[in-house]
């Protein structure tokens, strides 16, 4: 692998357009070795380059960064000539658009290792955590040359750090670090979640991905601080084909027939692989005889290479689709039935369609990350189909500062299913957990029962009491945290204790008294 040195990353930043400048790049300077880049100031390390990026940026960053070993800088123009007395005599280089620049700069300091490590990058409004965590199960074999990092909303991994995350697609210096670090481990595969945002803002720009798998698209993340627009959000997706090599797109979803098109066109016809839960012709990989109840889901799997029963661990019939998805993703990276069938079994996701309590028992409990229109559409027509009886108690929140539409669809559509809904926190922000509540409360229909209760824990024992008041079985979902360990709230993330760990805490209690 040849040296990347400050000359050479100036130089790639012209041929590119992005070099608005340089500072104190002098010849000797610019023989500097560079083995990485960082934005994080915690993180930075000898022989860097240090990104000064973001509204809350500090020249106090820099400061630390250089005391940690980094070499030099790469700022915009705004903020140069400000660092450049922070920081006399260190060279810098000075970016026309700083989000490309990183993204490039990054990809070359750490010697690209996504040439050395097999990237798969799955997007869609709803499901990516679980084909991540299914795919996970099957790569991580015990045969040689097996494993594979993780990068995506639950957590990160790749080989050397592991860590709740914090973003789904991580800035791009802390990606690229990822992938070096899966270069560094020895795993042979990195399976990502790529986000609107990260394919908006230029994350994985320069990323090349062996498979991009396209799930589906509902109306999300649209708000003055997201996606403008519905058009604006479905563009970003789509732009994950143009840095694959292969591609896989569920048939099923809507605007499915743009999405294919898009893939084909920026691969071709023979590197897109098309799944189908429903069986729609043209598919690749397809189910038939699918079967559920009380969270026990099967089906037979038909692939170009192989076709055969499939055993899931997870509840919920719309992970029909996500195991295909998986399936169809191994079938592109040459991985057979002899590997995916057994994981799929024993498959899961923290947080993740986790079904509490015994099937059959009087009171269980789903915990699910299900957050958005597109999910719970998918969410409670499967509970309601595999629990067959049970009364349903939702307990959710809607987040602050985003995603605004949230406060008035997730209630609609919970009380097309539900039988009681319970309002609580979710990451409220800076925006008044009271506030959220009371606009979800107006938009519930009317006749549907609900209680406001803004602290979550609080909700989770109040969902408990109402599910053994009733009559007959009843199921608690907990939505949209997950296993989570945090709020967010403020600018701040609060620890806060899993609703799983205190829906268990709450019946072991009853069974107790």
């Amino acid at each position: 692998m040849d040296t990347t040195t400050l000359a050479s990353l100036a130089l790639l930043l012209e041929e590119q357009g992005l070099l608005a400048g340089t500072t104190n790049l002098t010849a000797d300077a610019g023989a500097t070795p560079v083995t990485g880049a960082d934005c994080d100031s915690r993180v930075a390390r000898a022989g860097h380059v240090f990104v000064c990026k973001g509204a809350a940026f500090k020249p106090a960053y820099l400061t630390s960064a250089l005391e940690a070993g980094a070499v030099a800088y790469l700022c915009d123009e705004a903020h140069a000539a400000e660092l450049a007395e922070v920081a006399p005599g260190t060279p810098a280089l000075v970016a026309s658009n700083l989000r490309r620049a990183m993204a490039l700069v990054s990809a070359e300091a750490y010697g690209h290792p996504d040439r050395d490590v097999r990237v798969v990058g799955i997007t869609g409004t709803k499901g990516k955590s679980t084909v991540s965590y299914m795919l996970r199960a099957v790569l991580d074999g015990d045969e040689p040359g097996s494993g594979t990092g993780v990068i995506g909303s639950i957590d990160t991994y790749d080989g050397i750090e592991n860590f709740e995350s914090h973003n789904t697609t991580p800035e791009s210096p802390d990606l690229w670090r990822h992938v070096a670090n899966a270069r560094e481990a020895g795993l042979p595969y990195l399976d990502m979640e790529v986000s609107s945002q990260g394919l908006k803002y230029d994350r994985v720009l320069g990323l090349t991905l062996d498979v991009a798998c396209f799930l589906n698209i509902g109306r999300d993340h649209i708000s003055p601080v997201e996606h403008p627009s519905f058009e604006d959000y479905f563009e970003s997706k789509l732009r994950i084909f143009d840095q694959a090599r292969s591609a896989v797109v569920n048939l099923d979803g809507d605007q499915a027939d743009v999405a294919l098109a898009r893939a084909e066109a920026a691969l071709g016809d023979g590197r897109v692989l098309r799944f189908s839960a429903e069986g729609r012709d043209g598919a690749d990989v397809w189910a038939s005889d699918v079967r559920s109840e009380l969270g026990r889901v099967s089906f037979v799997a038909h692939t170009p290479s192989w076709e055969g029963p499939v055993a899931l661990a997870m509840p919920g019939l719309f992970n029909v689709d996500n195991a295909l998805a998986t399936i169809a993703i191994c079938e592109l990276l040459g991985v057979g039935a002899e590997r995916i069938v057994p994981a799929l079994a024993r498959a899961t996701v923290p947080g993740r369609m986790e079904l509490l309590g015994e099937p059959g028992s009087r009171v269980v409990a789903l915990v699910d990350y299900a957050h958005n229109k597109l999910s719970y559409q998918r969410f409670f027509p499967s509970v309601k189909k595999e629990f067959p009886g049970y009364r349903i108690i939702a307990l959710f929140g809607a987040p602050g500062g985003k995603a605004y539409e949230r406060r008035t669809e997730l209630p609609q559509e919970a009380a097309k299913w539900s039988d009681y809904l319970i309002y609580t926190e979710e990451d409220p922000a800076h925006d008044p957990v009271e506030e959220i509540c009371a606009q979800m409360a107006d938009a519930t229909p009317e006749g549907v029962p609900y209680e406001v209760i803004c602290d979550r824990e609080e909700a989770v024992r109040r969902s408990v009491e109402l599910a053994y008041e009733g009559e007959g079985p009843a199921i608690v979902c907990l939505l949209a945290k997950g296993d989570e360990t945090r709020q967010h709230v403020g600018d701040e993330f609060v620890p806060c204790r899993p609703d799983g760990e205190i829906f268990l805490e709450a019946v072991a209690a009853r069974a107790e008294s």
